[in-house]
């Protein structure tokens, strides 16, 4: 029976590849395998792995030996203990980013997703609950849906690790953060976001993982851990489909 299901399912596959051939996720070129890039924009996804930084996940030029952090994790005081990123943010990841937000392409998430499983491996045994970063009703009314839950469903297909929307939410839409200095992010987020102390009752003793597609400066999210820690959060985490990184880290 399972046998002829599975024929089934490949043959209907193989017919809506015929009538919607796969394409690049973020190119468009034409591709043979469906949900993947093309050779080109390949080579300029750019995967983060060791050397990194092991709290804000920022990659090393070379490898300055273990439990090195990043100048950046000096510098800043977190309301969140760790931070991971699949991709550095380059052309190729603003163009998926970009078609997943404003394209209406929801499905671009499971390629999201898949990259991100890989980037997040350190969380999984720690049964955490994935939190996406909320969008204020009317942005999500303009948008038909949140970029975040949307990776943060197909995440917890592919983890196993259990998705819970509603502990976090944003009261005010605020500016869009393309385009604003860090201050301006983080005057733009001041008291945005509220978390909800009785869903997080029900969570006790769960580790968070804040589930976003990009880390620019790292304001959506300290403001997001911030209002979790408020409402009596213990630990949290943080998982991003693409990091900004500005320039070479040298270690500490």
């Amino acid at each position: 029976m399972e046998t002829g299901l599975g024929l089934v399912k490949a043959i209907a596959g193989t017919a809506l590849n015929f009538i919607y051939p796969p394409v690049c996720v973020a190119c468009g070129a034409a591709i043979v395998v469906s949900d993947t890039l093309c050779a080109a924009c390949f080579q300029r996804l750019h995967a983060i792995s060791a050397p990194f930084c092991p709290i804000l996940g920022i990659p090393f030029a070379t490898d300055p030996g273990p439990g090195t952090v990043s100048l950046e994790a000096l510098a800043e005081t977190r309301p969140y203990e760790r931070a991971r990123a699949a991709v550095v943010y380059s052309d190729v990841a603003q163009r998926i980013i970009s078609r997943l937000k404003y394209a209406d392409r929801p499905e671009l998430a499971r390629f999201v997703a898949q990259q991100m499983l890989r980037a997040g491996a350190e969380y999984w045994d720690q049964n955490p609950v994935l939190l996406p970063v909320p969008l204020h009703w009317q942005r999500r009314l303009m948008r038909r849906y949140n970029q975040a839950e949307e990776i943060g469903r197909r995440l917890s297909q592919l983890s196993g690790a259990e998705m819970i929307p509603g502990l976090l939410r944003r009261k005010a839409p605020g500016r869009r953060q393309v385009g604003l200095s860090g201050a301006e992010r983080r005057r733009n987020l001041e008291r945005v976001f509220e978390a909800a102390p009785e869903a997080l009752s029900r969570i006790k003793g769960r580790p968070i993982v804040l589930i976003d597609d990009v880390i620019t400066t790292g304001t959506t999210m300290r403001a997001s851990a911030a209002a979790l820690r408020k409402a009596g959060a213990e630990r949290i985490d943080v998982l991003a489909f693409a990091r900004v990184v500005t320039a070479v880290e040298l270690p500490i």
